[in-house]
């Protein structure tokens, strides 16, 4: 299948000027509400839709084609969540109504907080964080609180050299020393983890399966060397996908684990937002979630206040309501059965590829994957082909490019999550097209993208002086 992208010159639209009153018409608006200057055009409707319609064709996104960025399962949305979401009764809600106005949006929260926990094998989960990089702030804060309830001041959050791009990124926010440990092939090395852990450990951060899609075998034993040393076990929850229906964290032993919506329980992220990343927590950690806590009496639902170790709220409202209401839409969906079919079926696609890209990368460690896999583009740098490269070629393709130098263990990474939403067509089609590119004059691979609507751009340049608003392009 040939792909070719739209390409428009297309000025930004405040460079556009005004064309309503041209034919001499006034506006509909009342004088009292007009302004004498404002900075954005006044346009015909046809113009404006006609603006942003050719730019979503200069766009690539996971309704276009085979989206499969490692860690980020940008799975497929079904299309009734955005009706549910987009529904009169849930987009003419006001954050500011009486919670005696909205019960049916409260008895959804409360239910989603209970299809959490048990999902996630912890006691009690809040909704607020807006993301999953949140959900770690408000993980390590609620660490914090507990360890200065026990009179304790722990300074250091350990994490392992897989661990999730945002785990030592939160750590450092919140002040904490972030101590990284190696891996033993691919996994938890127990003996760095031992000698790591102590009297200063505030909490152990990982994934599992991990960020190479290895399962941490050893995690009961990780879970106890982490609790004898007095530190609380956080689970990060980009992977969770793997293995819905199968196990869970607090069957692993987690004290905290953040899940993302927006992931996980396909309510697309991307673009910036907006996102969701709940936490969960056991037992002992309830008394210092953030509040309000969205309670039911037997009669109705309410929002709890009264917690005095709280470390109070980390986001205004309840949360990001909308991606809240299609996550909880998603699991009425699928149901317990169906999650555990969404999680063998990611994992089944992921060796499946795996397997079918042997002998074209270099794919290390041995196993079985989970539900993504991390292959190597160095043998092709002696050909001056590098994993860059490689990822702007396929966008040739009608393919996204896979997360690219991640996790930085392996040489030229390839991080590749195929998801459950793709098909074995697709699978076997990307498999085919990258061994045309590994096989083909490496001056077509250096110079790609060849199809696509902006050419490849200059990362240093983008890195270090982005042009990030109207503004900043003006001077």
């Amino acid at each position: 299948m040939s792909y070719r992208q739209a390409r428009y010159e297309v000025p930004l639209i405040l460079e556009l000027e005004d064309t309503v009153g041209e034919d001499g018409s006034e506006s509909e608006l009342p004088q009292p509400l007009l302004r004498e200057e404002l900075r954005i055009p006044n346009l015909r409707e046809s113009q404006v839709t006609r603006h942003y319609f050719r730019l979503s064709q200069m766009n690539f996104g996971v309704d276009t084609g085979f989206y499969p960025l490692g860690s980020c399962t940008m799975k497929h949305t079904p299309k009734i969540l955005e009706r549910v979401a987009s529904s009169p009764k849930a987009k003419f809600l006001h954050p500011e109504q009486d919670w005696s106005t909205v019960q049916g949006a409260l008895q959804i929260l409360y239910e989603l907080q209970g299809m959490l926990a048990t999902l996630g094998g912890v006691h009690s989960v809040t909704l607020q964080p807006a993301a999953g990089a949140q959900g770690e702030f408000t993980g390590l804060l609620v660490a914090r609180a507990y360890h200065e309830d026990n009179g304790e001041k722990r300074t250091q959050v350990v994490l392992p050299d897989s661990a999730h791009g945002t785990n030592p990124a939160s750590a450092a926010m919140m002040g904490f020393e972030v101590m990284e440990i190696p891996s033993n092939e691919g996994r938890v090395d127990l003996s760095a983890l031992e000698k790591a852990v102590g009297e200063k450990t505030a909490a152990f951060m990982i994934t599992n399966p991990n960020t190479l899609g290895l399962f941490e075998s050893d995690i009961l034993e990780i879970a106890r060397i982490v609790h004898d040393a007095g530190a609380v076990l956080y689970y990060d929850g980009a992977n969770l996908n793997a293995i819905m229906g199968r196990t869970n964290p607090g069957r692993m032993r987690f004290d905290i684990v953040h899940f993302n919506l927006h992931k996980t329980f396909a309510t697309p992220h991307g673009g910036g937002g907006p996102g969701a990343g709940p936490i969960g927590v056991v037992d002992r950690l309830d008394e210092f979630l953030p509040v309000p806590v969205v309670a039911y009496d037997g009669e109705r639902y309410y929002l709890e206040h009264d917690r005095p170790k709280s470390i109070g709220k980390v986001r205004s409202y309840l949360g990001n309501f909308a991606v809240l209401l299609k996550a909880y839409a998603y699991i009425k969906l699928q149901g317990g059965d169906g999650l555990k079919r969404v999680s063998d079926r990611a994992v089944l696609n992921s060796n499946y590829l795996s397997s079918r890209l042997e002998g074209v990368l270099d794919i290390p460690y041995n196993g079985l994957r989970k539900h993504e896999f991390v292959a190597s583009a160095s043998c092709l740098k002696e050909r001056g082909v590098r994993a860059k490269d490689v990822c702007k070629r396929l966008i040739d393709f009608g393919f996204h490019p896979p997360t690219a130098y991640f996790p930085q263990l392996v040489d030229e990474a390839l991080m590749i999550e195929p998801t459950e939403s793709e098909t074995k067509e697709t699978l076997d089609r990307f498999a085919e097209v990258m061994r045309e590119i590994v096989n083909e004059d490496p001056e077509i691979t250096r110079s790609a993208p060849h199809n696509a609507s902006v050419k490849r751009v200059d990362d240093v340049a983008a890195a270090r002086k982005p042009v990030l608003s109207f503004k900043m392009m003006g001077r």
